[in-house]
């Protein structure tokens, strides 16, 4: 595998590295995906971010692929992060979490409106001890309106912002993606969000609350077809790999089995398309001269480009069509991803001290900053691994007083996860 020597730095569990939300601390009760991957994008830039779990911990550990009882999901998403158990069923338990709450800067939680609010912990409640909060809200339909009180998982949303139905082939039903896409763009929105009220902060002196609806973020998405449709009535459909009113843009076929993505999106394109093609003539096909054209006859091109790609590896076209400047891409696989050489040199592909795994390969931190890059300090920490170091520096609680906690199952501590012995 090709160095990756852009790797951001890593540092083990007892280390951290700066970053530029150094010096904000975090708390996120959160569960599944939108909330934590939100706090995760907190976590590589710096932040101190404390992950709140109830006894039997967060969902998403029993989401994905393990090695033995190792979550692998969990070690990605819940990187850079400590991480407490508390049964907040309890009086203490959330009268701890407030504690924990008006020390921070940031509280991050995923619950359904109105949830904080009847466990005490609302924002007006936590404001008033600490003006300077930011919460940061994910929920399905956001905190307020007709649907705010529904549940509302990432697809659901999709369903109902218009997405779904422009997912698939227009000859079959809509599909759906194999990817938490609404969750992660969510993530991205509560984020920006997050940093934006903390910027806002500086200004103001006081916190606010960030509403960050899935239906909303998935919504953001149709901004090319909300205008159209009020103003010419024009309804968009599903239209599979191709782009509309674009050609030749689509998956075509190749000898060796797989697919290549084809981006010809203009006359100069095209032409330079059909002669590393070894057609030159296609462009006096008076169905093709134009782009215009091209876009009115989408099925008649794409068949002609499949005709030639069909006869190529998908190697053999990426080298063709790159050397004459077309946009092009092999549809890669996860094997293809780890064996690319510009995955590694850009860093997306760090391997992180795991205490179980010896290592493990992550996901490279996004955006790159050239100045305060974010980094990965270690990889996700078992259920309830810093019980007692959170209790002890953040609130001060004496080993006694955190035993009898434990005694009493208001707080938890961890067992470490095992790895199945490997034949």
């Amino acid at each position: 595998m090709t160095t990756d020597t852009a790797a951001p730095p890593v540092a083990g569990h007892t280390g951290r590295l700066p970053g530029p939300l150094s010096g904000y601390k975090a708390i996120e009760l959160c569960s599944t995906v939108a909330g934590p991957a939100c706090a995760r994008l907190l976590a590589d830039f710096g932040a101190d971010v404390i992950k709140v779990e109830p006894p039997d911990g967060d969902p998403l550990r029993s989401m994905g692929r393990h090695a033995g009882d190792v979550s692998l999901y969990a070690a990605t998403i819940l990187r850079n992060k400590r991480a407490i158990t508390i049964d907040m069923k309890t009086p203490e338990g959330r009268a701890l979490v407030r504690a924990l709450a008006v020390k921070s800067d940031l509280l991050v939680e995923n619950y359904r409106p109105g949830v904080m609010e009847r466990l005490g912990l609302g924002y007006e409640d936590l404001s008033r001890d600490n003006p300077g909060l930011v919460m940061v809200r994910i929920s399905g339909y956001g905190q307020t309106g007709p649907y705010s009180a529904r549940p509302g998982y990432g697809a659901i949303c999709e369903a109902m912002a218009g997405v779904r139905h422009l997912t698939g082939d227009p000859d079959r039903p809509p599909a759906r993606v194999a990817l938490a896409t609404t969750d992660y763009l969510t993530a991205v929105y509560a984020a920006f969000g997050a940093v934006t009220a903390l910027l806002a902060r500086t200004k103001t002196g006081r916190g606010q609350v960030v509403d960050a609806a899935l239906y909303e973020a998935a919504f953001a998405q149709m901004e090319v077809y909300v205008p159209a449709y009020e103003t010419t009535g024009f309804i968009p459909n599903r239209v599979g790999p191709n782009l509309p009113n674009m050609a030749p843009n689509s998956l075509y076929p190749t000898r060796d089995g797989g697919y290549v993505l084809i981006a010809a999106n203009s006359d100069a394109t095209f032409k330079r398309l059909i002669e590393a093609m070894g057609q030159p003539e296609l462009a006096d096909d008076p169905l093709l001269r134009t782009i215009r054209l091209r876009g009115a006859n989408i099925p008649y091109c794409n068949s002609v480009v499949a005709a030639w790609s069909d006869l190529h590896d998908g190697d053999e076209i990426e080298r063709l069509l790159l050397a004459a400047e077309v946009p092009v891409s092999r549809v890669y696989t996860l094997p293809d991803i780890l064996a690319d050489p510009h995955f590694a040199a850009r860093g997306m592909l760090p391997r992180v001290p795991h205490p179980q795994l010896g290592e493990l390969v992550h996901p490279g931190v996004v955006p790159r900053l050239s100045d305060t890059p974010g980094s990965i300090q270690h990889s996700g920490p078992d259920l309830g691994q810093d019980t007692r170091s959170v209790l002890a520096d953040e609130l001060g609680l004496s080993a006694a007083a955190i035993d009898d906690l434990m005694a009493r199952q208001v707080v938890f501590e961890a067992v470490p996860a095992t790895v199945a012995a490997r034949g």
